[in-house]
């Protein structure tokens, strides 16, 4: 149980520490995503929208970062409503990764991260 916990504990660490700032260059103007450490495989023959990607958003970029309509009050990361970033500036951090924000492009395929990226698009700011 002890091992467990410290475990647990370990993961916890990590995950905050793989969320973070944006940098301010091209390929990677907003932040969207962060909990390195969890993720969860939504089917990948969804269109995308508010369901998939509300649970994508909730299970991977919630620790992390505040974005309301999710009810999510991170504070590793940038805040998703002040930023109200694009869908491609949500799309290109998520898939490369940028400041101490890992890339999911491994953890999350294409359709997934079309359906966070028009999630978060789409109710940041609200």
């Amino acid at each position: 149980m002890r091992i467990l916990g410290s475990t647990l504990l370990v993961l916890a660490t990590l995950g905050l520490a793989a969320c973070g700032g944006s940098s301010n260059d091209s390929s990677s103007s907003s932040d969207s995503s962060g909990s390195g450490g969890t993720t969860t495989q939504q089917g990948s023959g969804s269109s995308g929208g508010g369901g998939e990607g509300e649970q994508i958003f909730a299970a991977n970029c919630a620790t992390c970062h505040t974005l309301s309509a999710a009810g999510a009050s991170g504070a590793v990361g940038p805040n998703l409503d002040d930023d109200m970033p694009t869908e491609a500036e949500v799309k290109s951090q998520v898939t490369n990764g940028g400041g101490a924000m890992p890339s999911f492009s491994g953890t999350l395929d294409t359709q997934q991260i079309d359906a966070v990226s028009k999630y978060v698009s789409s109710v940041a700011g609200q």
